[in-house]
């Protein structure tokens, strides 16, 4: 079956740029133009197989902040969550699934976009970890496994790099193994494979370039940044629902 290679390359290289600038987002930005052009099926998978590459590309520039004492309650839950998302994948309803986590993100980020000095009290590692177990869910289902512990991250008062490395290393982990998982459930086919020869070279290149941008905006300019890309992300969601 032939597709749209213009919308096949241009969704890679939207979601590669938004990944390479804020560690995660390619889920977020590319899998919308790809449901132009391609069914849920095969959607899913190439949108983690993409999300993958690029969080491999850009991990070097944030390596030297990974904490493992902070980050692995987010990873451990998050490995929790990606087998039953996995499992879910053929009974989610698209439009309960798309209207939900759209209100919910819009709703979010606009509260921290309008009062943005907002951070919660250092929460326990159990708390990191039941984000982690949200996100890994929504990494099983759809390859989102970014939105939950991004937006827990930036509540958090940590630094740029920081934040960074808490969201990217759990992403990375969690799409890893729900690349695997969706590949053991046969959903990683011949024709996805193909499709990815097609969409890799943008999200290299957009994530090569995200990440050039991301050593010239400092921690404010950042975290609006992330908080838009989701707020974009929700709207897109509710609209696409109604």
């Amino acid at each position: 079956m032939s597709y749209d290679p213009i919308l096949i390359t241009g969704g890679a290289l939207a979601g590669g740029l938004v990944s390479g600038l804020t560690g995660f987002g390619t889920g977020l930005t590319a899998l919308p133009v790809w449901l132009l052009a391609l069914p849920p099926a095969l959607a899913s998978p190439l949108v983690i197989l993409c999300s993958v590459v690029s969080q491999l590309q850009t991990l070097p520039a944030i390596w030297h902040a990974i904490d493992l004492r902070r980050t692995a309650p987010f990873v451990v839950g998050g490995l929790l969550g990606v087998p039953a998302g996995v499992a879910a994948l053929p009974y989610v309803s698209p439009r309960l699934f798309q209207g939900g986590l759209g209100l919910l993100l819009m709703t979010l980020c606009t509260v921290l976009l309008l009062n943005g000095h907002y951070r919660l009290p250092r929460a326990s590692r159990l708390a990191d970890g039941l984000v982690g177990l949200g996100g890994g869910l929504l990494g099983g289902v759809a390859g989102l496994s970014g939105p939950l512990p991004t937006l827990w991250a930036g509540l958090q008062g940590w630094s740029k790099d920081e934040r960074r490395a808490v969201f990217q290393s759990f992403n990375l982990s969690i799409l890893a193994v729900a690349l695997a998982s969706q590949a053991v459930s046969g959903y990683l086919t011949a024709e996805v494979v193909s499709l990815a020869w097609r969409a890799l070279p943008g999200t290299l290149i957009g994530a090569w370039l995200g990440r050039r941008l991301y050593h010239r905006v400092n921690a404010e300019v950042f975290n609006r940044i992330v908080l838009l890309v989701l707020l974009i992300a929700g709207i897109n969601m509710l609209i696409r629902v109604f």
